[in-house]
């Protein structure tokens, strides 16, 4: 039997973090898994914070936030939303998988604060948990037609995983309900992508 799985999934509004979540959802149902989703916000608007706990299991009733320091997988789409959730979620266990581009919060932007160095981020996460995946993804998304590819790559490399009860397959199976036609192929190959990058191992 498969033992509880909390993954959370963080980013800033407009990443389309809620939509990964949900389809996500929809496949571990569709595989018959026990799934609960919480979603949380920050600010209501575009560039807000978001984050969606997602609990796994085979059988089971499980409240829909993950306890302090209970996160087994963490998918973070912004790096410093990623490293936002590592002192309450985290821990020793914890594998994370980072989007390495930076989305700049309006108080950067007006120069009231400074951004913290990427690379500072990444070697926090890389000492913080089990395993850190430190991907190009939004340059992998751009290559692809625009930054709203991004969700379905880190989907796609978080189903690489090993021992993640689902596989790219089973979210493709939920895509061709959600999307048109017309854009079905460009988020079947993102997902390809995600996985490749996690395969590809050059963390």
């Amino acid at each position: 039997m498969m033992n509880l799985l909390n993954l959370i999934i963080t980013g800033v509004g407009g990443q389309g973090n809620v939509l990964a979540s949900q389809i996500l959802g929809q496949a571990a149902v569709k595989r018959g898994l026990c799934v609960t989703i919480g979603e949380t916000f920050g600010l209501s608007q575009r560039g807000g914070a978001v984050m969606s706990h997602i609990r796994l299991c085979e059988r089971g009733n499980y409240g829909p936030l993950i306890p302090p320091n209970m996160a087994d997988v963490i998918v973070g789409l912004e790096p410093l939303e990623t490293l936002r959730t590592v002192l309450e979620y985290g821990n020793e266990e914890t594998v994370f998988i980072a989007n390495s581009r930076p989305i700049h919060p309006l108080n950067v932007i007006a120069g009231d604060v400074e951004y913290p160095d990427p690379e500072w981020i990444r070697n926090i996460l890389k000492k913080a948990g089990r395993r850190l995946y430190w991907l190009n993804a939004t340059e992998k998304a751009l290559d692809l037609g625009g930054p709203i590819m991004l969700n379905m790559i880190m989907l796609g490399a978080l189903c690489a995983l090993d021992h993640f009860p689902l596989t790219a397959e089973d979210i493709q199976g939920i895509i061709q309900t959600v999307f048109p036609a017309s854009k079905l192929s460009a988020n079947v190959k993102a997902l390809e992508i995600g996985g490749n990058l996690i395969r590809s191992d050059e963390n």
